[in-house]
Formats: C-alpha cells, sequence, structure tokens
C-alpha cells in the first residue's frame, strides 16, 4: 500500500531510526537474553496482540467482512523483551501493568526502569505496524473497554502506534480512568501536530527519559 506523499518523510526517518536503534545496541539483545534466561523460565522474547493502525473509510458498511468483529484497527504481535512471569496473567486477564507490578521479575524491572524491554519494537517499526513515535498500543480488550468510557478515544487509532510518544515522556504510569483520560488528551495533542519535526523533538526527549527513569508506559 502507498503511504501518503506527508507521511514519506516520516516513514524515512522511522526506518533510519531503527535500523541504526537495532545496529547499536545489538550487544546489548545477546546481554538482555543471557540475563532473561538465566533468571527465570520462559521465553526471551514475549509477543501480545495490540490493535493498531485503523486505516478503514469511515460510515455503516453492513456487508463488509472486516467489520464483523471491530477491534478498533488493525491487529499485530509486539514484541517485547518478556520482563514478567510466564502465564503472569492467568488469574487476572488483561489488566493495566503498575510501576510496583508483582508480576515483574527481578531482571525485567531493570529492563523496564530504562526501557530497555522495548528494544524488540523497533522490528515493528521496520514492518510497517509502528512508528518510533506514536501513541502506546493497547490490547484489543482494554481498547474495547476504554473507547466505550473515553470521548474521542477511537482517534488515538488513525495513526499508528509508537514505541515512544508526546503521552509517554510527559506523564507517569497509568493508575485509574482519569490519568487515562489526561494520557489520551497528550495523544490527540500529539496528533494535531504531528509531523517530521515533531517525532524528531519526541524522540530526542526519549533519551533522557530512559536515563533518568521516568515517564510512563
Amino acid at each position: 500500500m502507498l503511504l501518503p506523499v506527508s507521511e514519506g518523510p516520516r516513514r524515512i526517518l522511522n526506518l533510519v531510526v531503527a535500523l541504526l536503534g537495532i545496529l547499536l545496541t545489538l550487544p546489548f539483545w545477546f546481554l538482555i537474553a543471557v540475563a532473561i534466561k538465566l533468571t527465570s523460565r520462559g521465553p526471551v522474547i514475549y509477543t501480545q496482540t495490540r490493535v493498531g493502525i485503523d486505516k478503514r473509510a469511515t460510515g455503516n458498511r453492513p456487508n463488509d467482512p472486516r467489520r464483523r468483529q471491530d477491534i478498533g484497527g488493525r491487529p499485530f504481535k509486539i514484541y517485547k523483551f518478556r520482563t514478567m512471569t510466564v502465564d503472569a496473567e492467568r488469574g487476572t486477564g488483561a489488566v493495566w501493568a503498575t510501576q510496583d507490578d508483582g508480576r515483574v521479575t527481578a531482571v525485567g524491572r531493570w529492563l523496564r526502569q530504562f526501557r530497555l524491554d522495548e528494544l524488540p519494537q523497533l522490528i515493528n517499526v521496520l514492518r510497517g505496524e509502528m512508528n518510533v513515535v506514536g501513541p502506546r498500543p493497547e490490547r484489543p480488550a482494554i481498547v474495547a473497554d476504554l473507547r466505550g468510557k473515553i470521548p474521542e478515544y477511537q482517534v488515538r487509532q488513525r495513526v499508528r502506534p509508537g514505541i515512544t510518544g508526546h503521552a509517554q515522556v510527559n506523564l507517569e504510569y497509568d493508575s485509574n480512568l482519569d490519568t487515562v483520560k489526561q494520557k489520551v488528551g497528550y495523544d490527540l495533542d500529539y496528533i494535531s501536530r504531528q509531523g517530521f519535526w515533531a517525532d524528531l523533538w519526541i524522540m530526542a526527549q526519549t533519551i533522557p527519559v530512559m536515563l533518568f527513569r521516568r515517564g510512563s508506559r
């Protein structure tokens, strides 16, 4: 599918940043994989279904098979270094992660502090499922719940989700519906002024967030 002309420079920026990011951090990938395998049972890479961009035309299409199960956008598998114990959600189902989440392993807690668990999502960027900058992608069950509670929540799905974003560099962890509404407000503000330079500025802001372990996920 051809990208809109206005998205071309941004897509090139995302590809360059993703490729450079993988090349520069590849030694850390190996060290992280060894640390995960030595300290907890389970796979190194964790995959999970998230809701991506919604490119469908608006309006009612009763005979459109793509709308028989509307999860809010195109589903994709997100890649992360595993930070939780195996079957961490067996008793809870899909829930938001918290800052002091007891399901997180010791190595996983350290990875989360420096956002290193997100590095495999650079592969999602290369695949075109994500951008480096954009609203964070949520799970289908959470999207289904929030779009019925937060006005304009679905607008977030009209752009590619991102590894980092305007909300992530300015806010802390979600703790209740009000904080999620605040994050959505930041996402909508980003969408209204998204562009090459806005993305570059948020990427630059992400570096101190990683180094000084602040911001949200």
